[in-house]
């Protein structure tokens, strides 16, 4: 008498008919019968009545199913919570992110990642730079997506990545929502949304210095801080702002996204992405990612 046996007299004796309870089981009704009958043979009994219309169990039938049900039962118990334990010792990898790089970068980069180390469970952290940075240092997360500063601890490993493309969120009855590239001067009169320069001094920055370097000075008519407030805000038709292309990926009706025309050099000085981790702690998880992350970094660059 064989645990697959019993499997499959069971499942026979639950549904009364072959072919549902060979789906049930998996496998081929010729396959199941083979079982049933083995079994049978093995107890020296018959268990089934069997016609072309119809199966019903035998009163030897009712007795062994009386027995060997909840047995079944309780070892697939047994065998689901050491499939739960797997899943709760798998090991998780925990990613903090700026929200351009939350919206743009780290969905792909999970993407190629879940492809080859299905088993690693990831978490990820959306917040400012200032925020993720203690964060990591204090052993809460691994790995961290950030614009970087001048100053940071030596503790850190610190991967420039790439410059992030800026665009401009104007909202769509905008006259010039219509163009296919906007310069900074077209933008002169334009009322601005900017984030807090204390809380995001990148992104505030960047409007500031891009009004700087053509002798124009920004008309600032909104601080908001949340990419998802300051696009909101210019759905509202409060104003437009200067945001990173991957913010694009917040799609609310009533916004457009321009790209701005600038210099290289332009460009290269506004909004640097870097990874970050912590230098003496190994993690294998951790470095197959970052191993993947430079793998990509051309094709992920393309698109931000």
């Amino acid at each position: 008498m064989e645990l697959e046996q019993l499997r499959c007299f069971v499942a026979v004796a639950e549904q009364l008919h072959f072919g549902r309870a060979a789906q049930k089981v998996g496998m081929l009704p010729a396959s199941l019968g083979r079982h049933v009958r083995l079994l049978e043979e093995s107890l020296g009994t018959s268990l089934l009545n069997r016609t072309t219309r119809s199966v019903a169990l035998t009163d030897d039938g009712h007795l062994l199913l009386s027995e060997v049900g909840p047995l079944l039962t309780r070892l697939e118990d047994v065998a689901e919570q050491f499939r739960s334990s797997r899943r709760r010792s798998a090991p998780t990898l925990r990613i903090g992110a700026i929200d351009s790089a939350a919206a743009g970068l780290v969905p792909l980069l999970l993407h190629d990642f879940r492809e080859v180390s299905p088993a690693i469970v990831t978490q990820l952290v959306e917040d400012k730079s200032i925020r993720l940075i203690p964060k990591l240092l204090a052993g809460r997360l691994d790995l961290i997506f950030i614009r970087p500063r001048e100053g940071m601890s030596r503790n850190l490993v610190v991967m420039p990545l790439f410059f992030e493309t800026a665009v401009i969120a104007i909202p769509a009855a905008n006259p010039l929502s219509s163009l296919e590239e906007v310069t900074i001067g077209a933008l002169a009169d334009e009322p601005l949304i900017v984030p807090e320069r204390r809380s995001r001094p990148h992104s505030h920055d960047l409007t500031m210095n891009l009004f700087a370097k053509t002798g124009l000075r920004p008309r600032i008519a909104q601080i908001a801080d949340e990419k998802q407030t300051i696009v909101n805000l210019v759905a509202a038709g409060i104003g437009s702002a200067i945001v990173p292309r991957w913010t694009s990926k917040l799609n609310v009706s009533g916004v457009k996204y321009i790209p701005i025309k600038m210099a290289e050099t332009e460009r290269q000085e506004s909004l640097p992405l870097s990874a970050a981790w912590m230098r003496a702690v190994r993690d294998p998880a951790r470095d197959l990612i970052v191993d993947l992350l430079r793998a990509n970094l051309a094709r992920y660059s393309e698109q931000g």
